[in-house]
């Protein structure tokens, strides 16, 4: 599976940002997605997550209401919209093919896209 992240930048505080991954090689509607982040000193953190099956969406407690993760297995795309950035949001995103747990981690993830940079300005 390739994926390849599109839509970093820079945005503004209380602004928006939309980002996409688009993934190739694997039969996308029956992977599980996932966004994580990392911040520069930080370790990478999971995100957002939308599974293969029921479209179930997990998101982190400090994205919760704020960011949206969706799929369009049309496409072969996974996007996330993020409302209301803050300055923390500011880090490099990645878009993961994943198994999707309670507890989602690093090793949860098959495959990695290249990464996205995001920065906040305040």
């Amino acid at each position: 599976v390739q994926l390849v992240e599109s839509g970093g930048g820079l945005g503004r505080a209380g602004g928006s940002l939309r980002l996409s991954c688009a993934a190739s090689g694997g039969s996308f509607s029956t992977l599980s997605m996932g966004w994580f982040r990392q911040a520069p000193g930080k370790e990478r953190e999971f995100v957002a997550a939308v599974t293969w099956n029921s479209g179930a969406t997990y998101y982190a407690d400090s994205v919760q209401r704020r960011f949206t993760i969706t799929r369009d297995n049309a496409k072969n795309t996974v996007a996330q919209l993020m409302n209301n950035l803050e300055p923390w949001d500011a880090a490099v995103y990645y878009c993961g093919e994943m198994v999707v747990r309670p507890i989602a981690r690093d090793g949860d993830v098959d495959y990695w896209g290249q990464g996205t940079q995001v920065t906040v300005s305040s």
